[in-house]
């Protein structure tokens, strides 16, 4: 089967289109014919070996799709062949052929497009762990996403909406703030490109603080880092919870005597690891996204789509940061 390959550590110009074999579903398993993978930064860190995990080469990237079940394993029950479903494979779904756990599946409400179907699980999923679980989010408390057009910070604005609190975007270009008012943010911030220097960092910290307003920031979305995070931190409330989601711009070093002086957490959030850790809490967190989904309150919004012979292009694309929303590989017609 036709798949984009991995076959050296680099960049996304190392990618070639080549061929692997098609999988067989064991038990538990159900094999997806994929016709729609968004991308996500882990697949701009996997090809170059920084990502927590190293597949074996030659791989295919991408671990979020959407596609029709060719055939099942033994013990599936909830799926058949000629079913759509979309689901998170964990790597691999850059090809004509994956296969899924059959608890990392869902069903593909027949009104939604594979493309939609393959860029909700992953950006919703990390988001609703992230504000929920993690950040204890309550209608009336004030958010800040960095980052806020890209697809997990626009995941970030929506859900934080709908759970009723005021939500404030970040972002570094104009076209970006439309992008996060469209989706609903009461307010926006528009800042510089990194890294920053004292003065600069200073300046940044007094705009988010301006922006919050005198109690501070209830909550931080970070899914940007670097010289961003502890301009952020700075701005956060007394108690305020920084949920840590990504690193595109650098890891940060963060100044631990500001979570003293503001007696705040610092909250790591790896969806992936919870969602195998506690399924049952995931799937709860999953249906509730769907019940927003079918509201209309969410909706995951793909800016651009490309062939499988440009996925590299289009991971190349989101690690330059220029991207909007979620970009989608289409796989097969």
């Amino acid at each position: 089967m036709r798949a984009l390959l991995s076959t050296a550590i680099g960049g996304p110009e190392t990618l070639t289109i080549g061929e692997l074999p098609e999988p067989t579903p064991k038990p538990g398993e159900v094999v997806v014919a994929v016709k729609a993978c968004a991308v996500n930064y882990p697949d701009v860190l996997v090809i170059e070996d920084k990502y927590q995990f190293k597949p074996p080469r030659p791989f295919a990237p991408g671990g979020e799709a959407s596609g029709v079940v060719v055939s099942v394993g033994e013990g599936v029950s909830a799926f058949k062949p000629g079913d759509r479903v979309m689901g998170n494979s964990g790597m691999g779904a850059m090809a004509e052929r994956v296969a899924f756990r059959e608890a990392a599946l869902y069903p593909l409400p027949a009104e939604r497009s594979f493309e939609e179907g393959a860029s909700m699980l992953l950006t919703y999923g990390t988001t609703i762990h992230a504000l929920v679980d993690r950040g204890h989010i309550k209608a009336g408390d004030s958010l800040l996403v960095l980052g806020a057009a890209g697809g997990v910070g626009l995941a970030a604005v929506e859900l934080g909406k709908a759970l009723g609190a005021r939500v404030v975007g970040a972002v570094s270009s104009e076209e970006k703030a439309q992008a996060v008012r469209d989706a609903g943010a009461d307010d926006v911030l528009i800042y510089g490109r990194g890294p920053f220097s004292k003065e600069e960092s200073k300046a940044l910290a007094d705009a988010f603080k301006a922006k919050a307003g005198p109690d501070g920031f209830n909550l931080v979305y970070d899914a940007v880092g670097g010289d961003y995070a502890e301009p952020a931190l700075r701005s956060i409330a007394w108690e305020g919870r920084y949920l840590v989601i990504g690193f595109p711009a650098g890891i940060p070093r963060l100044p631990l005597n500001l979570t003293l002086l503001k007696s705040c957490d610092v909250c790591g959030v790896f969806w992936g690891a919870f969602a195998a850790r506690d399924p049952q809490a995931n799937r709860a967190n999953i249906a509730r996204l769907f019940e927003l989904w079918a509201a209309g309150k969410i909706a995951p919004k793909v800016t651009g789509v490309f062939p499988l012979e440009q996925g590299g292009e289009a991971i190349a694309r989101l690690g330059r940061r220029d991207a909007i929303g979620k970009l989608v590989v289409r796989v097969a017609e």
